[in-house]
């Protein structure tokens, strides 16, 4: 039986943190045998918003070697550089001279990140929700991880398909394949550290609002130590009133691999100079075998050049063939 296929990425702006790990990356690693996988190095939409050109190809060595150190195995898994397959960039041409400009001004991470970038906005960040589009379209996939606010960009993806459909297709004959989305209900939005009600964030200014895959055991501590928490004793999820206290009970209960219930009766007469320490230990017990690992694979980069090179050969082949069909359902010539 062939196995259903799973596409997803992330961003190649440094450090990766907790959310994108919990929310993403470890649920990949999880299920990876149940899948055919392609996960790829977003290095095209590291530059939506301004990047230091002297760190974005160290950047992306590190996201590498960080994918394979949280445990993702090649047997199962496909890992490339998004912008070594050029079929993503075309593709996405393609496609937004078909989406509507009001699709892309109605989506709330442009709004959010409209805002703090002020008049500095370049036009990528308003399209690159189609360039989303075309990284996943591209693969034909089953299935695409995605945590909660990343639903709208899905959804979108969505309507593209059934707008080139309609427009080159027939009902019979689909060009293109529509994915469903693949949640998992905890951890799917980890939050940040100094604000419960924001999302955890690589672009958040502040280094205290997150915890870095990479964060020495000393970083860490110092971080939970000046996390925001309230003064109230006796620790429980779900309260609307204290995000912060919810927040960290969820990445204690992930880091750990403790369950809800077994949480909460932990927790439940715990001041926050107890639950600290406890949740201190465990995230870098969490994160030890993963920086252990990474540092051995950072250290041999011609094994990281080739999982890449073989990555970028494999992806091209199923991105291409994708393409070419789109392509000519346009009406495209097709070189010969």
């Amino acid at each position: 039986m062939t196995k259903q296929r799973v596409l997803s990425g992330v961003q190649t702006t440094g450090n990766l943190h907790l959310g994108n790990y919990l929310g993403a990356i470890r649920n990949w690693v999880e299920g990876q045998n149940q899948y055919d996988n392609y996960f790829f190095l977003a290095d095209l939409h590291a530059i939506t918003v301004p990047h230091d050109r002297t760190t974005l190809a160290e950047n992306t060595y590190e996201v590498a070697a960080l994918y394979l150190a949280c445990g993702l195995d090649l047997e199962h898994t496909t890992i490339f550089v998004q912008s070594h397959v050029p079929a993503h960039a075309e593709f996405a041409w393609l496609l937004s001279c078909i989406t509507p400009l009001n699709w892309l001004e109605d989506m709330i991470q442009f709004k959010e990140k409209r805002i703090k970038q002020g008049q500095d906005v370049g036009t990528g960040l308003l399209t690159y929700p189609v360039l989303m589009a075309s990284d996943i379209l591209l693969y034909e996939p089953d299935k695409v991880p995605v945590g909660e606010d990343q639903k709208q960009h899905l959804e979108l993806t969505r309507d593209l398909v059934d707008r080139f459909n309609f427009k080159f297709a027939t009902p019979e004959a689909p060009v293109l394949k529509r994915p469903d989305a693949l949640i998992r209900a905890d951890g799917a939005r980890v939050m940040s550290l100094t604000d419960g009600t924001k999302k955890m964030s690589k672009s958040d200014p502040s280094e205290l609002s997150r915890i870095n895959l990479l964060d020495p055991p000393d970083v860490i501590q110092n971080k939970i130590k000046r996390c925001k928490t309230d003064p109230i004793r006796g620790l429980t999820f779900g309260d609307p009133a204290r995000p912060e206290c919810s927040n960290l009970l969820t990445l204690y209960m992930l880091l750990s691999g403790k369950t809800k219930d077994e949480v909460a009766a932990e927790c439940q007469d715990m001041g926050w100079g107890q639950f600290k320490p406890l949740f201190t230990e465990t995230t870098i017990a969490a994160l030890k075998p993963i920086q252990e690992k990474y540092h051995s694979i950072r250290a041999d980069q011609g094994y990281l050049e080739s999982v890449l090179r073989s990555g970028r050969e494999k992806a091209s082949e199923v991105a291409n063939q994708t393409l070419n069909k789109a392509k000519k359902a346009m009406g495209y010539t097709l070189p010969s």
